[in-house]
């Protein structure tokens, strides 16, 4: 199997501009429940816990999930030097396993279905683990036709993703675009959309 090239990246990852960005999508995400009381979270491709430890305090148990080691032994530390003991922090990879022990009220996927070839099978995953009435919480760039990469989706449309969620089993899909940003997506203008899907 090829290196994770966020193996490379964990121990720098958390940038000026990335605590940023992570910054006004966990504002986006507080906004989307904040209606009603949830106990448990998951961030699915969760990295160093960026967008998850702004969330933390809103529950009882949180998981930082991540196909990359390194970025989880980052999360681990943060938890630690935090003392977040609801919050734990696993390697996982879904895309390639379906072995994660883990059921939650809301489940979040920040910038992560861009890495993911197949994104309609990884959101049917996660939605088995969502409790029941739970949201999944995309957030993610709209479609941009500048973005050309063969790894990497060049974002994605409205139509896109109320397909994959409803394929996923997921009802009340809802999704607008809420921040739009300089040199964001791979140096290029870009903007972000948040979308929701109900179990």
């Amino acid at each position: 199997m090829e290196e994770n090239v966020f193996n490379r990246m964990a121990k720098k990852y958390d940038t000026e501009e990335r605590i940023e960005l992570a910054t006004v999508i966990a504002d986006e995400i507080k906004k989307s429940i904040a209606e009603k009381q949830y106990h448990s979270i998951l961030d699915y491709g969760g990295g160093t816990g960026l967008v998850a430890f702004q969330l933390a305090d809103r529950f009882e148990k949180g998981w930082i999930v991540d196909a990359s080691e390194e970025m989880i032994q980052v999360a681990q530390a943060k938890i630690e030097q935090q003392q977040l003991k609801h919050f734990k922090a696993m390697e996982c990879n879904l895309a390639e396993e379906d072995n994660l022990d883990v059921y939650a009220d809301i489940i979040i996927l920040s910038l992560v279905l861009l890495h993911v070839p197949d994104i309609e099978t990884l959101l049917q995953k996660l939605s088995t683990r969502l409790n029941p009435n739970g949201i999944l919480i995309i957030a993610d760039f709209d479609k941009n036709e500048k973005i050309q990469h063969p790894k990497v989706h060049n974002g994605f449309t409205e139509a896109e993703i109320n397909q994959a969620l409803n394929h996923a089993g997921l009802r009340d899909t809802e999704m607008h675009t809420f921040h739009h940003g300089s040199n964001i997506f791979m140096n290029q203008d870009a903007s972000l959309f948040i979308a929701t899907g109900k179990k």
